[in-house]
């Protein structure tokens, strides 16, 4: 084969050869970005054939190296029996994750096709919201009676071999009769003592655990003080009901971390990928632009009410973008900043006369700052003092508004139930183009027999 091709090309190739195990070790031989980049170039004529082709498993293997919304596309291509056989392969956890991303009808129609214990799991993980315990546990793990016997235990291990070869078994849970967790028992707390033993007679007694409703970041923190394999999940009642392994939680913050920065971005809708369809992704960019020139059209209105005093003073426009951009670097630093102590819990929606407080001294100290510096550089320049005192005090004051507004912004939007990420940029870069347009171009009116016409 030509070593020149890409595994794209390759990959289409060996499909016409219709050999499942040739095409199966060739992708093994890929690294996951590889994998996806090649499904992602193929036909869907091809990609159908692709998973018609490899068995359930090795199916599943592929879906789980892409994106969730990469693999939901590429499921929903299938019939529901074929989809529903593949996703029986994957973990409880991916079962939810993906069949989440789809629309309803094709969901139903794939769950119905399932067993129905494992649709009845698949649903209650899909219940939880995706950034806490219950939407990142694993449904797969070991949990026996308290009366139960280490032979017990290794009678259930040999009977059912076959469906715990995948699971990440590093503990063993012990229940009461309400399925409430009670202990906790290591592999090798069963290599010693005699078969007869009860497991509450060796369990760890009272072991850590979170509940279902635990968020990301309350994970995040158990894991950095707990170097466990996993842990414990249970509900409300301490019924315990899944796992959760740290390699979920760092999965679950990566995706947090490349939401929050498409949605500053202005991709709406999730993630965009150009192998989706045409109009869908424009459509998501659209949504996000459409706002943008009303915005804009807002600060533009400004320059109109002065456009006067803009022509009589020409230079006046070589600093109107210089006032509104460096006030708007300095109001997202704000806005930065606040958006990361509203993540670590470290300010509530509901200070913000604290935060204006504590922002209203830096914008004095750096309004001053960066105002003496663009007075100098226009007084240089024209050799204009008036100039210099229109356009070292419009950014000055331009300065103070965009770094307290830019501190309370997201606060605001999170008490009014909005998503910071999204509104607090655009917004800001209206009101401060606005404002900066406003400063210099009344200023310049109220100056203008000391401006001369430069």
């Amino acid at each position: 084969m030509n070593e020149l091709m890409t595994p794209a090309h390759t990959l289409s190739e060996l499909l016409l050869l219709g050999n499942a195990r040739t095409v199966s070790d060739w992708i093994e031989s890929l690294t996951p970005s590889e994998t996806a980049r090649a499904i992602s170039r193929l036909s869907e004529t091809e990609r159908t054939l692709l998973f018609n082709l490899l068995s359930p498993e090795d199916a599943a293997e592929i879906i789980e190296e892409i994106s969730d919304t990469q693999a939901a596309d590429l499921v929903e291509e299938m019939t529901s029996e074929r989809a529903a056989a593949i996703i029986k392969e994957m973990p409880s956890d991916h079962q939810a994750d993906l069949l989440s991303e789809m629309d309803e009808e094709t969901r139903q129609a794939i769950l119905s096709k399932m067993h129905r214990r494992e649709a009845k799991e698949a649903r209650i993980l899909m219940d939880y919201k995706k950034d806490c315990a219950g939407g990142l546990m694993v449904g797969e793990f070991l949990a026996f009676k308290t009366n139960a016997t280490i032979q017990n235990v290794l009678d259930d291990l040999q009977e059912n071999r076959g469906e715990y070869v995948n699971y990440s078994v590093q503990y063993f849970y012990v229940v009461d009769r309400d399925r409430k967790l009670v202990g906790v028992v290591r592999i090798n707390d069963l290599l010693f003592p005699a078969r007869k033993t009860l497991l509450k007679d060796i369990m760890l007694s009272n072991p850590l655990s979170v509940s279902d409703q635990a968020t990301l970041r309350d994970l995040h923190e158990f894991f950095e003080q707990h170097h466990f394999f996993g842990v414990p999940v249970v509900d409300d009642k301490q019924r315990l009901v899944g796992v959760v392994h740290p390699a979920a939680i760092e999965e679950a913050v990566s995706k947090q971390k490349t939401r929050a920065f498409l949605k500053v971005s202005g991709i709406i809708g999730g993630e965009e990928f150009r192998t989706m369809p045409l109009l869908s992704r424009s459509g998501r960019r659209l949504s996000w632009l459409s706002l943008n020139i009303v915005l804009n059209i807002m600060a533009a209105s400004v320059i109109a009410m002065y456009q006067d005093t803009l022509a009589a003073v020409i230079a006046l426009a070589v600093f109107l973008p210089m006032v509104s951009d460096m006030s708007g670097c300095s109001g997202n630093q704000a806005v930065a900043v606040s958006m990361r102590e509203l993540a670590l819990g470290l300010v509530r929606p509901g200070e913000l006369l604290w935060v204006l407080f504590k922002e209203l001294k830096v914008g004095i100290i750096n309004g001053l700052v960066l105002g003496l510096l663009l007075s100098f550089v226009a007084i240089i320049w024209k050799g204009n003092l008036w100039l210099g005192l229109v356009v070292g005090g419009a950014l000055a004051a331009n300065t103070l508004v965009s770094v307290m507004l830019g501190g309370m912004l997201p606060l605001i939007l999170k008490r009014l139930k909005l998503d910071p990420a999204l509104v607090s940029s655009p917004l800001l870069t209206t009101v401060t183009d606005m404002c900066g347009f406003f400063f210099v171009l009344s200023f310049a009116t109220i100056l203008m027999p000391k401006l001369g016409g430069i």
